[in-house]
């Protein structure tokens, strides 16, 4: 072989040329598996070629800044200087078209907000708790208010790298939130400093026995020996595949993984549609009660919003028993995923504006708004998304894919494929070994800090101290053709409950506050 090779290299490069070209024709004329390199031998592979380069090359040259999706370049942009503490800001007015339905306007007051001299938030703008006690009205045990409003929402540990899960819990410990396990179980990389919201699956993985059930045992014994854990999320649905389970590849199932979720090796693994452990709302309560009293921790559930007579039910239910999920986590239509059919992502759940206001509209009828904290999640990681959030009722706003980027996604929406280029959403582990945990931890904390600074920007220019105080008569909502504005309130016929607030002294010295308050980063 050697011999051979050392031949070859004696002839030059013109005659090697064709002669390689001649074998890629030959190859390309004789198979039959593409119909393409059949016909057009050796230029067909420019094809191929250009289809595997094509979102780079739309993303990156072709593009406007205000043309992709999820997420369009300007959006990227704003994370990326903010999570590098670069220039964030923006020259020569908006470029966005102001007139487009659906575009969202903020209304300041004539005369802000004046901060006293020794106000909390001349010495730190970055701290901003949630505005609600979660589980204290259930009287739960363990109750929990979170030190931030932006919190990292559900991605397991499996999905992205154990690289990325440590960023971010590193990250989320400097910032002060919580950091969402997803359903893939509590891992090692879940432990590195921040409070933990301990996502509940339908395959109730690493709380779960041979045959996939849930075990009470283990789940309580998993919380006793990680305190970090302060809340439990039962997970009913996703918005980017509602009502549909996941698989997890036997390829990308490493003894780590196996160990964690309590899977064997070597075999696909099945996350049922629906759970187990219950089949009726009534079932539910029961099982929410019973991890409540097992744990003493807050729990609540997380769903995507589609039909709304189980959600009337389940308000129902809680009215008559006084019993029920602690907060509610709702994801829109448009959230993301490691993997989903494009028929779920792209048509199957509500949007998250149409989805929260449909279920908040339902609990507030019914009385039930102080008893449930509210968290939206679905690409509300931006300040002019969040401030809306809170303008609709939420409490908290969950980031996922927001998150991701700050420390280094660059959308390349290979997810499902674990060639993730940027470390992020892989396995592989030459892939992730590029991505360094303690820089981009640094990245989330700064993401974080800037995203919170801004809504208190806002929030102040228009009058308020916390985005809680928001009104759904503050936010505008642009209805396209007709060149007319109208109130969140007129576009979704409801106004938010107002929210009890006695000050931000109140929330900064509360005895259930987390994330470490007195910390200095």
């Amino acid at each position: 072989m050697n011999t051979l090779l050392n031949w070859l290299a004696l002839i030059p490069w013109w005659i090697c040329f064709p002669i390689i070209l001649a074998i890629v024709a030959i190859l390309d004329i004789t198979q039959k598996k593409h119909t393409v390199l059949h016909n057009f031998p050796v230029i067909g592979h420019l094809r191929y070629w250009l289809e595997t380069i094509g979102p780079e090359f739309r993303q990156y040259i072709v593009a406007n800044n205000r043309e992709e999706l999820p997420f369009n370049r300007r959006q990227r942009s704003w994370i990326y200087a903010s999570s590098k503490r670069e220039n964030n800001f923006q020259g020569f007015g908006t470029d966005q078209d102001v007139n487009s339905a659906g575009f969202i306007f903020i209304k300041p007051a004539l005369v802000t907000k004046r901060l006293a001299k020794d106000h909390p938030y001349r010495e730190n703008p970055y701290v901003l708790p949630a505005p609600k006690v979660i589980g204290l009205s259930h009287n739960r045990r363990k109750p929990y208010r979170p030190k931030q409003v932006i919190n990292i929402s559900g991605m397991s540990f499996g999905s992205l790298s154990a690289s990325a899960i440590t960023a971010l819990n590193e990250g989320a410990a400097k910032f002060g939130c919580y950091h969402n396990t997803g359903e893939g179980g509590f891992s090692p990389y879940h432990d590195k400093g921040a409070d933990v919201v301990l996502n509940i699956g339908t395959a109730y993985f690493g709380i779960r026995d041979d045959d996939g059930n849930l075990i009470m045992e283990k789940l309580v014994r998993l919380t006793q020996k990680n305190p970090a854990i302060r809340m439990l999320e039962l997970k009913l649905s996703q918005g980017a595949k509602p009502g549909k389970g996941g698989v997890l590849p036997a390829a990308k199932i490493t003894k780590e993984i196996s160990e964690i979720r309590h899977v064997p090796m070597g075999k696909d693994v099945i996350s049922p549609a629906a759970h187990s452990a219950f089949s009726t709302l009534p079932e539910m309560l029961n099982l929410i009660e019973a991890m409540a009293e097992a744990t003493g921790l807050p729990v609540g559930i997380k769903a995507a919003v589609g039909k709304l007579d189980m959600w009337e039910q389940l308000a129902e239910l809680m009215v008559k028993t006084g019993r029920g999920p602690d907060f509610i986590t709702i994801d829109g239509g448009e959230g993301g995923t490691g993997a989903a059919p494009p028929s779920f992502a792209d048509h199957v759940s509500l949007p998250w504006v149409y989805g929260f206001s449909s279920v908040y509209k339902i609990f507030k009828k019914h009385g039930l708004t102080d008893r449930i904290t509210f968290i939206g999640s679905g690409k509300l990681g931006l300040p002019a998304q969040a401030i809306m959030a809170f303008a609709m009722g939420a409490d908290i706003v969950n980031v996922a894919r927001e998150a991701m980027m700050s420390i280094g996604c660059i959308q390349a929406q290979i997810c499902h494929t674990n060639r993730c280029p940027a470390g992020v959403a892989t396995q592989n582990k030459w892939l992730q070994s590029g991505l360094d945990p303690a820089l981009k931890s640094e990245r989330f904390y700064h993401y974080g800090k800037t995203l919170t600074k801004e809504i208190l920007e806002i929030a102040i220019a228009c009058g308020y101290e916390h985005p809680c105080q928001f009104t759904m008569e503050d936010v505008d909502v642009a209805m396209g053709d007709n060149n007319h504005t109208r109130s969140l309130r007129v576009v979704y016929d409801y106004e938010k409950a107002p929210v009890p607030y006695d000050g931000i002294d109140t929330l900064i010295n509360c005895q259930y506050l987390g994330g470490g308050l007195k910390k200095e980063h």
